[in-house]
């Protein structure tokens, strides 16, 4: 391709419209940018969910989508964790309520459609170019970066974001490789209709196979991440909708009443991926392109909005948005941040799967500090709802 075309030419196109995308643009766009977002625009009837914490809530906010109130979504005020395993050292049950720490709520669920959804009107509002092609090739020159996209004219950008997932083509065109490690366990995720009001309460049962988590949905409904070896994920695959519902009804010891299956069910294995590096020539790496986490904590995307707010920071009073200092900004604003909780949520999780004593003993140890120290519990809710963007 040639080098530069004034009528192809773009000053920055994020690859991927998926949440990740979706959200970048409506961010970037909404501080000024001009951008071009290219892919098939994510499923607006997805009813898989995200659980948003007030930073994200606040981010998507600033710029001008609201979820807070949103009839899809639900708020959480309180976060639980239950011990429910049969082991011999276990934690009390600990509860974080919002309010010790002066918020309403910790954040909202809402189903993935419902918050594409929201992301797309927006879109359409601030009048974001999205060509919906699918990426078909990428061409890395000295000042810009060339993208043939299919039944689309070709383009040119100075910076390409790569929001294409775990998978992505845009980082593996810069040659950023990743690690990669796969637990032996499968999640599953459904929705629920449940018996008992829930009472915003998001609660998470510790098992020896790892979490089994209940989140609130509006009205008498729940969404579920069940995590479980891949033995007993074949086993709950095999089950019709009533027997599944009775499994559920055990594991969570009713917490919820009677419960009925109220959507289809997903199945993942459960792995990290981590980029080498968030960032590459005239590339910028967001969300699963740079991060694959367990579901654990309400990280995943809420990682994601937070490299988001971090690129548009590093973006700010800048000429040319690939330039080597810019995204030099952007990988050193969130190496820590990754690394961190990575670190925290690999860790919880081979806590529950060791068989090893010490292990047990420092994770009940832990627990127990956070319910009985009241500003050791608070330091930590706050960290857990770290700032998507910074002023």
């Amino acid at each position: 391709m040639p080098a530069n075309h004034e009528l192809d030419h773009r000053s920055i196109a994020i690859v991927g419209a998926g949440l990740a995308g979706l959200a970048c643009a409506v961010v970037l766009r909404a501080q000024g940018h001009a951008v071009t977002l290219i892919g098939p625009a994510g499923n607006a009837a997805d009813t898989r969910t995200t659980a948003l914490l007030e930073g994200s809530i606040q981010a998507l906010a600033k710029a001008g989508v609201m979820i807070a109130g949103n009839p899809a979504a639900a708020p959480l005020r309180v976060m639980s964790i239950v011990d429910a395993t049969q082991r011999l050292i276990r934690a009390r049950p600990i509860a974080f309520e919002a309010k010790e720490i002066g918020l309403d709520a910790f954040g909202w669920n809402i189903t993935n459609g419902a918050l594409t959804q929201a992301l797309l009107d927006r879109l359409a509002e601030l009048g974001i170019e999205h060509v919906s092609g699918r990426l078909l090739s990428v061409d890395i020159a000295d000042g810009d970066i060339g993208l043939t996209i299919e039944d689309a004219e070709p383009l040119r950008a100075r910076l390409v974001i790569a929001a294409d997932g775990r998978k992505s083509m845009v980082r593996q065109a810069a040659g950023i490789e990743t690690t990669r490690h796969d637990y032996p366990q499968t999640a599953l995720a459904l929705n629920l209709e449940v018996g008992r009001d829930h009472r915003e309460i998001s609660t998470e049962f510790h098992t020896e196979s790892g979490p089994f988590t209940l989140v609130p949905l509006p009205g008498r409904r729940a969404s579920l991440v069940w995590v479980v070896s891949p033995q007993r994920a074949e086993a709950l695959r095999e089950l019709d909708d009533a027997a599944l519902a009775r499994e559920i009804e055990k594991q969570s010891h009713a917490l919820l009443g009677h419960v009925n299956i109220d959507s289809q069910r997903s199945f993942w294995p459960m792995s990290t991926v981590m980029a080498t590096s968030q960032a590459g020539k005239r590339i910028a790496l967001i969300g699963e392109a740079a991060h694959v986490l367990p579901p654990i904590g309400a990280q995943g995307f809420n990682l994601t909005l937070r490299d988001i707010a971090a690129l548009a920071k590093a973006l700010r009073d800048t000429e040319d948005p690939g330039a080597s200092a810019v995204l030099d900004a952007y990988v050193k604003a969130r190496q820590a941040d990754i690394g961190t909780r990575h670190t925290a949520v690999d860790l919880l999780n081979r806590s529950l799967l060791s068989n090893q004593f010490a292990l047990q003993g420092l994770r009940g140890l832990g627990l127990y500090a956070l319910e009985r120290i009241g500003p050791l519990r608070r330091s930590v809710m706050r960290q857990g709802l770290a700032r998507a963007v910074e002023d």
